[in-house]
């Protein structure tokens, strides 16, 4: 598993910059422009200014973007045109070295990529040391989201593939997972769909954590992002052996 991670790295160093950049740069655009523009009109939410709200959403919808995309169109091609995994095959290593360091992978990027958010955004003004306790949290929300993108590379025929899981179940979780508004605000039956889904519980949890400190109820939104981890792995697991095998 670390040989595979270790190999992403080698990678990684080598187009640090570049990767750095978009991996920032977008989430950086959604703070200038709804944190710093359009969060000026908008009165407080559950008592915080909407750039306090929002923040800690743009942290976890940076953490399940950057792995997913890591983790699925790079990887997709490793699987199907540059046979990267089959020439690992041969070595030592077995498909599930493959398929967990490539979720360790995703995950360590989708981290790279909250970090650079927090580095960044640390200039105007919204560092604090609570961040810590909430990036094992942020960490683990990219390992769910990390095991999801090797879920559909197993199930894709081709590029194309991603636009459903993306169009159809990423972009609308970063819209109703409690990022932009608060879920006490939304009727009952989308505030209980909202929770049916990843996203919501580590929003909530983040949120929480940073601006009203630990409650006993945060345990509940980690243990049902433990459980998605490994559902997803288990998963990725059959259909990645079946996909590569195949």
């Amino acid at each position: 598993m670390i040989h595979v991670w270790f190999r992403n790295f080698l990678f990684f160093k080598k187009t640090f910059f570049v990767s750095i950049f978009w991996t920032v740069i977008e989430p950086l655009m959604y703070l200038g422009a709804l944190g710093y523009g359009f969060g000026r009109y908008v009165p407080p939410i559950e008592g915080l200014s909407f750039l306090d709200f929002y923040f800690p959403g743009l942290l976890c919808s940076t953490a399940m973007m950057v792995s997913y995309f890591e983790s699925t169109y790079p990887n997709y091609t490793k699987l199907t045109y540059q046979k990267t995994f089959s020439t690992i095959m041969l070595t030592p290593l077995t498909y599930k070295d493959i398929l967990l360091g490539e979720i360790l992978w995703g995950a360590t990027k989708g981290i790279i990529g909250v970090f650079g958010v927090l580095l960044i955004s640390s200039f105007f003004g919204l560092f604090s040391w609570s961040y810590l306790l909430i990036l094992p949290i942020l960490f683990l929300l990219c390992l769910v989201f990390s095991a999801f993108g090797m879920i559909m590379i197993s199930l894709a025929k081709n590029y194309d593939t991603f636009i459903f899981s993306t169009s159809g179940l990423i972009i609308p979780l970063s819209l109703i997972s409690g990022t932009y508004f608060s879920l006490k605000d939304i009727p009952e039956f989308f505030r209980w769909l909202a929770y049916l889904f990843p996203l919501s519980h580590a929003t909530q949890t983040v949120r929480g954590i940073l601006y009203r400190g630990f409650d006993g109820m945060y345990l509940v939104h980690i243990l049902v992002l433990v459980i998605y981890l490994v559902v997803l792995t288990y998963l990725a697991d059959k259909l990645f052996k079946k996909k590569l095998i195949s």
